[in-house]
């Protein structure tokens, strides 16, 4: 080890993590033999939900022939990531399958059928990156579905497109692989090491980061070896041996370790300036750049005691795991436990009938001395022991007895969000009690009352919107219900007006047809010649038209109909909805008025003019 050319870190001083345990190991196994390629299975058991965020959706459907690398199912959202067929064949059908999941719930995959050829689609290599956009080589990362194959599933490209404005200036490469048993990123690196530095290469010129630092535990040398040798020309690329300590690889703890910086609880890494990915991760972005592979393949580790050909495989994606178990010499007489990932964070499966997925790193098949049952949990000791441990300086004790009283205030108050799970302080508690289970389903329970809450708000919000609209419609209804009965008085009223008016016509009629008959006799009486004269020029003035009769009735309706709506105006709230259409109401009232006016105006004219005419013949 004193001969490979490592860059040296004060890790023992200032960059040591808190906390943390050492595990055993149990890596031996499975790596004394080269990985290795399975035979095509029956068939691929390819779910829709393969990462973090939303599930992909379908864009083929049952009895479809498809060629290998092949988009089976495309993105649906903004975090989500595309499925590509494995293999050639056909869509046998698309239902719900059990999945490697530790809820055990089944979800909704795609069957593929394969035909034994292993015809591959059109591909588009590229040939010099450095001539495209990073922009189009992010699109082509995601079009590939590349996510991250250390564990967590989060689409590449969408931890790429997520960073803020400010620069990227460390890239962080993890070859920690600190959990026990598991391989895959440790023979990858000593096999793969030109393509994990080319994906490092892309990177550097999508981001332009001023160094990168590769982090490898101090257990696996001939990773190391390789890796310092691939990267010896390399500009900004430094390798960095960290000290074997659990869990150096979550990538926190990693930044820790590599830089000496703490990531805020309430950012991300790329909001300071750090993007982090696993080494498993770079060479699929490799693949999916320099080969125009989408990602359909990773390595994963098959080991455990009950395995005769223990080791790692470059399995297709969907491929079933009791396949690979058998092809790894599954003794099922002395198979106890089936594990997904490592002992630490792993979870048990109830059947070996679930699919490798993009996040399966690795499956052990442990026997019963290898894995006995838990013992019964004690009552805790307060012995604090799961306080050292922790490597997010968390106060797990009081976790356990808030998640126990479901007290879910104090729990939060308690960071418990801050947890990564990585199960060290359930390591080494005297008492076995279960503390990550506690925190999972603590943190289920969490979420579930959030999303309540937050249907219930907007159950809330609906109801009152819907209360508002009503009373606006009514407000409405009421407005017209008014409307009517004034304009209803007003029609009454005019014609009361008009009735009066024919009355008065009649009346002076009866005058003229008197001062005819008085006429006659004026000459003998100078009284009656005079009355005679004056009710002459009485019944000389101009009389109203039809027309102009009815043009008064108009105009009198209008008026009487305008002070309604500014007496309305005056009673309604400022600035509501009714306000605003009483002021268009009385805009409106105000034109009509105005131009039954000038009608009445124009025919009172032509009537004078009319009879100017008269006279003058």
């Amino acid at each position: 080890m004193n001969t490979i050319p490592l860059k040296a870190l004060p890790l023992e001083t200032e960059y040591d993590f808190p906390g943390g345990v050492h595990p055993e190991e149990n890596k031996h196994q499975s790596t004394q033999t080269p990985i290795a390629r399975p035979p095509l299975p029956e068939h691929f058991i390819l779910p829709l939900n393969q990462h973090a965020g939303t599930p992909a959706e379908p864009v083929v459907k049952v009895g479809d022939t498809v060629l290998k690398g092949q988009m089976l199912a495309r993105a649906s959202d903004f975090v989500s990531a595309p499925v590509h067929a494995p293999s050639s064949g056909t869509i046998t059908a698309l239902e719900m399958r059990p999945v490697p999941h530790w809820s055990g719930l089944a979800e909704m995959c795609l069957i593929l059928e394969p035909d034994g050829k292993d015809a591959w689609c059109e591909r588009a290599p590229v040939i010099d990156y450095r001539q495209i956009e990073p922009e189009q080589l992010v699109q082509r990362i995601h079009d590939a579905g590349v996510v991250g194959l250390g564990g967590a599933g989060f689409p590449a490209a969408v931890k790429m497109a997520s960073r803020q404005a400010s620069k990227i200036h460390t890239l962080v490469v993890n070859g920690a692989e600190c959990e026990p048993y598991i391989t895959a990123d440790d023979m990858l690196m000593r096999e793969r090491a030109a393509q994990l530095v080319s994906g490092i290469e892309i990177l550097q010129y999508m981001l332009q980061p001023e160094r990168v630092m590769i982090g490898i535990e101090d257990n696996k040398p001939e990773a190391i070896r390789t890796l310092v040798e691939a990267c010896a020309n390399k500009n900004n690329i430094d390798v960095y041996q960290v000290p074997m300590k659990y869990p150096s690889g979550d990538a926190q703890r990693l930044i820790w370790l590599l830089t000496g910086k703490e990531v805020p609880n309430d950012v991300r890494s790329v909001d300071i300036g750090i993007l982090c990915y696993n080494v498993g991760t770079l060479v699929a972005i490799h693949d999916a750049i320099i080969e125009g592979q989408p990602l359909i393949s990773r390595i994963t580790t098959f080991t455990g005691a009950a395995l005769e050909r223990p080791g790692n495989v470059e399995t297709l994606i969907g491929t079933p795991v009791h396949h690979l178990l058998h092809f790894a010499g599954l003794k099922e007489q002395r198979l106890h436990t089936l594990i997904q990932g490592g002992p630490m964070m792993g979870y048990t499966l109830d059947s070996a009938a679930v699919p490798v997925t993009k996040v399966s790193n690795c499956f052990i098949a442990g026997t019963l001395e290898e894995f006995p049952p838990a013992p019964s949990a004690l009552a805790c000791i307060r012995c604090g022991l799961c306080a050292e441990a922790c490597p997010v300086t968390l106060l797990p004790q009081q976790l356990h007895w808030y998640a126990r009283s479901q007290n879910y205030d104090q729990l939060q108050h308690h960071n418990l969000f801050d947890c990564i799970e990585c199960g060290a302080c359930s390591y080494v508690c005297p008492s076995a009690i279960p503390l990550v289970q506690y925190y999972r389903a603590a943190k289920d329970e969490i979420r579930n009352q959030k999303a309540r809450n937050e249907k219930a708000d907007h159950s809330r919000v609906r109801f009152e919107q819907r209360q508002t609209r009503l009373a606006a419609v009514a407000a409405e209804k009421e407005a017209r219900r008014k409307a009517n009965a004034e304009k209803s008085r007003l029609i009454r009223e005019a014609k009361e007006a008009a009735a009066k008016d024919q009355q008065s016509v009649a009346s002076e009629q009866s005058v003229a047809s008197k001062q005819s008959v008085a006429s006659t006799t004026a000459e003998d009486d100078p009284v009656q010649a005079a009355l005679a004269r004056a009710q002459a020029k009485k019944a000389a003035r101009p009389q109203l038209s039809p027309k102009q009769k009815e043009l008064k009735i108009q105009l009198s309706m209008a008026k009487a109909q305008l002070k309604k709506s500014e007496r309305a105006l005056a009673q309604t709230e400022a600035g509501s909805e009714q306000q605003k259409t009483l002021r268009e109401s009385i805009e409106q009232l105000k034109a009509q008025v105005e131009q039954l006016q000038q009608a009445f105006n124009a025919a009172e004219t032509a009537v004078a003019v009319a009879a100017v005419a008269a006279v003058g013949d």
